[in-house]
């Protein structure tokens, strides 16, 4: 199997990060970033807007890239542009059950556990701005 795209965005407000659990492979039952792959022809910031708005209802503001991330877990390999949207329109909400099992706003310094592993990317990356 060839390495495939995905997106992600960190949506961060008031120092909490939004996360999902997610209810399907690679990485079942780990609190995840809103995202998913990416279409062909499509560009990647597109494609995060769309995924977000798809599975949480949010229209993002600007955004800019936080990192790249190289994943490979459950026999897959994702590359994963990840974007960090600080503004947003709407109110988060599961709009894939199927897909995700929980969804909440963490603070930066009291994540869940399980964490992704582009989740636990990401927060370096916050980190690292700081």
């Amino acid at each position: 199997m060839e390495p495939r795209v995905g997106c992600g965005a960190a949506i961060v407000t008031d120092g909490r990060l939004l996360l999902i659990r997610r209810a399907r492979p690679p990485e079942a039952g780990t609190w995840s970033l809103p995202g998913g792959k990416v279409d062909l022809w499509e560009p990647v910031e597109a494609a995060v807007r769309r995924e977000v708005a798809e599975e949480v209802g949010l229209v993002l503001g600007e955004m800019r890239l936080l990192q790249v991330a190289d994943l490979m877990a459950d026999g897959q390999h994702w590359v994963a542009p990840t974007y960090l949207a600080e503004r947003f329109e709407g109110e988060p909400r599961i709009l894939e059950p199927e897909k995700h099992s929980g969804l909440g706003w963490f603070d930066l310094g009291a994540l869940p556990t399980p964490l992704s592993q582009v989740v636990s990317l990401a927060v370096a990356a916050l980190k690292a701005r700081a």
